[in-house]
């Protein structure tokens, strides 16, 4: 059986196991939080390298590909520092092939909704997700990223891709040297609830991105509210249904009553494949398309 690993520096109350069937063939998915701790996330990798097929990095970024530019995070790369054999992917790929489906998705099942309510989205970030970013910039959506707002508590909201492209290449040549744990909630800090910058989403029609940062921040009324996003637990679908969200999209799969994130979805594709390296974006694309994986619709 194939085998792909997510090791996340995410809180271990989210770990799950599932085994699925891509192409004919069975495979073990399997996600393992460390609660914050690079270092043991790092000896994991070591224990496991070269006994498993495919190594998701979850819980946090190797890099961000802004378009074409890729900005590393030099405080995750030691995580990996260990891995000589295992191919190890952080769900990239998947974020500019998968996540560009989103806004034709929603075009295409929420039409009438939208036309009401107005094509406005609130995307968490969009310079680590820029697929989406593209996704709901080519639907000709209104969009906010917060990624001055939610990552670094600036409060200066961002409406274009420009914009974007120049605060990534202004901020992350420092940003990227910055503890991860200080842009991102890591282990324990991923279940805490911080509602800030609520007029945003108070705004939005669609709250787009990175599922706890979302629910970190989003404010306890989302009545009406569309939130596109994945690494869903069954907790997280009742806390959206007890805020209010009306419908739930996530971009990955639901297996097992849990969306897994892209980089251990990545990690299977590669893990599949059998070709023991990370896929380039037409053959994730080929491989997304034979297998019929699009985004998924949940009525709250």
């Amino acid at each position: 059986m194939k085998r792909a690993v997510s090791i996340s520096i995410g809180s271990s109350k989210r770990n799950k196991a599932v085994e699925v069937n891509l192409f004919g063939q069975p495979i073990r998915m399997e996600r393992i939080g460390t609660d914050g701790d690079m270092e043991a996330a790092a000896q994991k990798y070591k224990e496991l390298d070269g006994t498993v097929d495919a190594f998701g990095v979850g819980g946090g970024d190797l890099g961000l590909l802004v378009e074409d530019k890729w900005y590393p995070l030099y405080s995750v790369q030691p995580m990996v520092r260990f891995i000589k054999k295992t191919p190890v992917v952080d769900g990239t790929g998947l974020k500019n092939t998968l996540e560009r489906k989103s806004a034709p998705f929603l075009e295409n099942h929420l039409a009438a909704y939208l036309a009401e309510k107005g094509k406005k989205a609130l995307v968490m970030t969009g310079a680590d997700r820029w697929g989406l970013t593209r996704s709901f910039l080519d639907a000709g959506y209104e969009c906010v990223f917060g990624d001055l707002m939610f990552s670094l508590d600036i409060p200066i909201p961002l409406r274009t891709d420009s914009a974007l492209k120049r605060v990534a290449a202004l901020l992350m040549p420092i940003a990227g040297r910055l503890p991860f744990d200080w842009v991102y909630p890591t282990g324990d800090k991923q279940e805490e609830r911080k509602p800030k910058y609520t007029q945003y989403f108070r705004w939005a029609t669609v709250i787009a991105g990175d599922c706890h940062y979302i629910k970190r921040y989003m404010p306890d009324d989302m009545s009406g509210k569309i939130v596109v996003t994945n690494t869903t637990t069954p907790e997280d679908v009742e806390l959206f249904r007890r805020c209010g969200v009306k419908y739930l999209v996530t971009t990955t799969p639901t297996l097992d009553g849990r969306s897994f994130g892209t980089n251990m979805m990545e990690a299977a594709l590669i893990a599949v494949s059998g070709k023991g390296r990370a896929l380039t974006l037409p053959e994730y694309e080929e491989m997304l398309a034979q297998l019929h994986i699009e985004p998924q619709l949940q009525t709250l």
